[in-house]
């Protein structure tokens, strides 16, 4: 079947099959203490035009989550991720008037990766921009390796290949439809947690301080033995797309 995009303004009724899709986040990386100002039902559907589902028929097989949000366009946010969600939640209920689009999450379901659903999802966010009047989307790419946990996230976003594009597969995504890098975010998002919680959230015993290595992760969660607490501090990188013509 022909694969379409709808918003969730557009087709409420699937909201639970849009919520409940599987996809493959590690189970530590949905912990940011920042994501339950989002990730709720009243805020997810105050932002319903902004709010992407990808259905192969029936079937809900991706999603894509973005919030309007007023940033200096000459000064994206250290804190790439956490930041848009504290600034995009908190503006929307003060009624800040939003300068861009910035889109959170693109998730597609795991037997339907590589299909092409997440270029589809980049460009309904393009549209949904023009259709509220912002020039442009921005976006906290996390991404998708492999990552040499040595290697700072400035060198590893500037690597390319031979024809040009990025060495990440999900930058590249971005770059071929029009994104322009446009800078790190190192602070991207944080996730702290008892070493029981970490334990719980990742399998590893945690049972030594310093950097720790944890599958999914884009660089060492570093362990406390004596504190019993562990962070772990993302670094993502700033995308910048221009709004979908006109038309």
């Amino acid at each position: 079947m022909t694969v379409s995009v709808v918003t969730l303004a557009d087709r409420p009724d699937l909201f639970d099959s849009m919520w409940s899709m599987p996809d493959s986040w590690p189970e530590f990386m949905l912990q940011d203490s920042l994501s339950s100002f989002y990730y709720r039902p009243d805020v997810v559907t105050r932002v319903a035009d902004h709010v992407v589902i990808a259905l192969d028929g029936d079937e809900v097989v991706g999603k894509g989550y973005a919030l309007p949000l007023r940033l200096d366009p000459d000064a994206l946010p250290a804190d790439g991720w956490d930041a848009a969600i504290r600034l995009g939640v908190t503006q929307s209920f003060a009624g800040v008037a939003p300068t861009v689009l910035c889109a959170l999450e693109i998730a597609v379901r795991p037997d339907r990766q590589g299909d092409g659903l997440s270029s589809l999802l980049l460009g309904a966010f393009r549209r949904c921009a023009a259709r509220a009047g912002l020039p442009e989307v921005v976006v906290p790419v996390r991404p998708t390796g492999p990552i040499d946990p040595e290697v700072p996230m400035s060198e590893y976003a500037s690597r390319v290949r031979d024809d040009g594009l990025p060495v990440d597969p999900w930058l590249r995504v971005h770059v071929r439809a029009g994104g322009r890098i446009a800078g790190v975010a190192p602070r991207s998002m944080v996730i702290a947690g008892t070493l029981d919680e970490w334990r719980r959230w990742t399998g590893l015993p945690f049972d030594r301080s310093g950097p720790i290595e944890v599958p999914g992760a884009l660089a060492p969660v570093l362990c406390d033995v004596v504190r019993g607490t562990a962070v772990y501090v993302e670094a993502n990188v700033w995308v910048r797309h221009r709004a979908a013509a006109a038309g």
